[in-house]
């Protein structure tokens, strides 16, 4: 959404019942927090706080209820719409950080219901059932604003109501920059105003972005955020002292999350930048780095394929992954006292603002073709943007993977090699003709969690790892899920040699489908090594008849006494299955230790 003017925007304050805040407090506990966090003070914008509580009280005119200005968009400009709304929103939230979105409180609407029953909240009932003064409210709101120019709107209790009801009657001209709403009764069925849900089920065209402020001990906001409601709009819960004041507006507005989302509107991202990290050029890139920056460089030579709504939509989630991976990577960093390499520093940029274009990575760096094994296939067969899921055609992958190893120094054929090895691995597994691209992301989560459970992390090192520890160290940081921690854990699966891992496997407690996957990614990195030539992984072999010991003797065990169409026996087949189908291929192809080729080629 933007905008030709310079100055600031106008700051929007509805206030909720009672008298309005007749002096200010609210404005000026807002005003001394926004200071607090290194933002200009509230002197330096237009404040527009319009008093309407004898309004909500009573009608004195019969001003018709105003119309609505901001119509929906056509229906293809819908998707467009949406996503840049999205884009915006995700911008504020990565700026407000994790926030924790609560969970409801039984029993809270009977609460709202009841207040809104006593004789302080008749000026809501008023607004909600009385078109006449809910037609004067808005009039008069409306009379106070310009016609044109940018605008940050903040409502209270009943102002939310307001603010929600107001939007889509504001001029044409003026533009909503940000929407916050706090002690926000939106959430409750009671507030429903002319079917309001319906008609904003799509965030409107002249709103850049709403955050929903909400305190668990505040009655009036339900304890249930308004995204249950605007399914849109984020919701962020906040904690304030227990007192009779829980509820007003000085104190959601003396909160630093609340004034960091009305500062950002206001005044951008002037106080809160993201800091310049110098990197350190002596500084070797570790596998974690290593990792992360090949997948980041993968993921822009894909988008470079793209066009069209496809491109904006990869270009959308790359950018959204890559902010939040590399500051990810940062934090480990600095919480292990390590330097930043710059050529991880580089990458970093301010998701909040929503148009910085993130850097794109520098050209790969030569890597060693058994180094790039492990490394290669696991972004073969992941997906990079995680968690976004956007299919590309196998044909555009392919171009990217050939243009990253043609960088690496190992030629292109390394990377047409690469696509081709998970073909063969997925036809010699599969027991049908179709072939199913994997995407590593669907089981990361799981396989990570079968490593921990079975100890066999210990014994899994990926290439040029320093030991497990650093493995182990990196799952703790980046969880076994988003992108980091599952393109560790996939690529330690490669080479994972240990019997701890095919016990693992073999046992009940793991799924067919992740003892599929997992030797699905070591055959495709045998595969591999095969077609360029590479020393044969001799433990690969090992890993499958251990394997194959235990899932055979488990299914021994449990058919005796289970039911045939048990569901567990089912799983142990399909575990046999692909066992069988693995030492098969290796048998087939010359790739089982100690055959004759292999004798003959040691004698000589």
């Amino acid at each position: 959404m933007e905008s030709s003017l310079s100055d600031e925007p106008i700051l929007l304050f509805l206030h909720g019942v009672g008298s309005g805040d007749l002096n200010d407090v609210g404005l000026a506990r807002l005003g001394e927090t926004l200071v607090d966090l290194g933002y200009p003070s509230l002197a330096e914008v237009r404040v527009i706080a319009p008093k309407y509580a004898h309004a909500l009280r009573g009608t004195d005119d019969n001003d018709p209820l105003p119309g609505i200005t901001i119509k929906d968009p056509p229906r293809d400009s819908v998707k467009k719409n949406r996503r840049e709304f999205e884009r915006r929103t995700g911008a504020i939230e990565f700026r407000l950080g994790l926030h924790d979105q609560g969970v409801g409180w039984a029993g809270a609407d009977v609460v709202v219901n009841a207040s809104v029953a006593v004789p302080y909240f008749a000026q809501a009932r008023n607004y909600l059932k009385n078109t006449q003064i809910r037609a004067q409210v808005l009039n008069r709101i409306l009379k106070t604003l310009p016609g044109s120019g940018r605008i940050v709107i903040v409502g209270h209790s009943l102002g939310s109501v307001i603010a929600a009801d107001l939007i889509r009657r504001l001029p044409i001209g003026l533009e909503v920059v940000g929407m916050v709403t706090i002690g926000s009764p939106l959430a409750n069925g009671s507030f429903a105003v002319d079917k309001l849900q319906d008609a904003l089920k799509d965030p409107p065209a002249n709103v850049a972005w709403w955050v929903n402020f909400w305190n668990q001990l505040d009655p009036v906001a339900a304890h249930r955020g308004v995204s249950s409601v605007f399914p849109w709009i984020i919701d962020f819960r906040i904690q304030t002292k227990l007192s009779l004041h829980v509820h007003d507006a000085a104190e959601y507005l003396a909160s630093n999350a609340v004034a960091a989302a009305i500062g950002y509107a206001i005044f951008g991202s002037r106080s809160k930048e993201i800091a310049t990290i110098d990197g350190d050029r002596d500084i070797s890139l570790d596998e974690v780095e290593i990792s992360t920056l090949l997948a980041l460089r993968y993921g822009h030579l894909i988008k470079r394929t793209l066009k069209g709504d496809d491109e904006d939509r990869f270009s959308g989630a790359l950018r959204h992954v890559q902010a939040t991976a590399v500051q990810a990577v940062m934090q480990r960093n600095s919480n292990e006292g390590r330097a930043v390499p710059v050529e991880f520093a580089r990458l970093a940029f301010d998701l909040s603002d929503s148009h910085v274009m993130p850097p794109i990575p520098s050209p790969s760096r030569y890597m060693a073709e058994e180094e790039a094994v492990g490394f290669l296939t696991t972004l073969a067969t992941y997906n990079v943007i995680r968690p976004f899921e956007i299919s590309v055609p196998r044909e555009k992958l392919l171009h990217a993977m050939k243009e990253l190893t043609a960088e690496m120094g190992l030629g292109s054929q390394f990377g047409a090699d690469v696509f081709d090895a998970v073909k063969e691995a997925q036809v010699a597994l599969s027991s049908s003709s179709s072939v199913n691209w994997l995407k590593w992301g669907a089981i990361g989560v799981g396989a990570a969690a079968l490593i921990v459970a079975t100890g066999g992390l210990a014994l899994a090192a990926a290439p040029g790892v320093a030991g497990a520890a650093l493995i182990t160290s990196a799952l703790a940081s980046f969880g076994p899920g988003g992108m980091i921690g599952g393109l560790l854990t996939a690529g330690t699966l490669v080479t994972a040699g240990g019997g701890g891992i095919a016990f693992g496997l073999a046992s009940s407690a793991t799924s067919a489908e992740i003892l599929g996957a997992v030797v699905e990614q070591r055959l495709i990195a045998t595969i591999l090594r095969q077609k360029q030539n590479l020393e044969p992984d001799a433990d690969f072999w090992k890993f499958l008849t251990t394997m194959e010991i235990e899932v055979r003797r488990e299914h021994e065990r449990q058919d005796e006494f289970s039911d045939p169409a048990s569901p567990s026996l089912k799983e142990l087949k399909k575990k046999i299955e692909t066992t069988e189908r693995a030492l098969k291929y290796l048998s087939e192809n010359g790739l089982e230790p100690g055959t004759v080729d292999d004798t003959v080629a040691e004698i000589a």
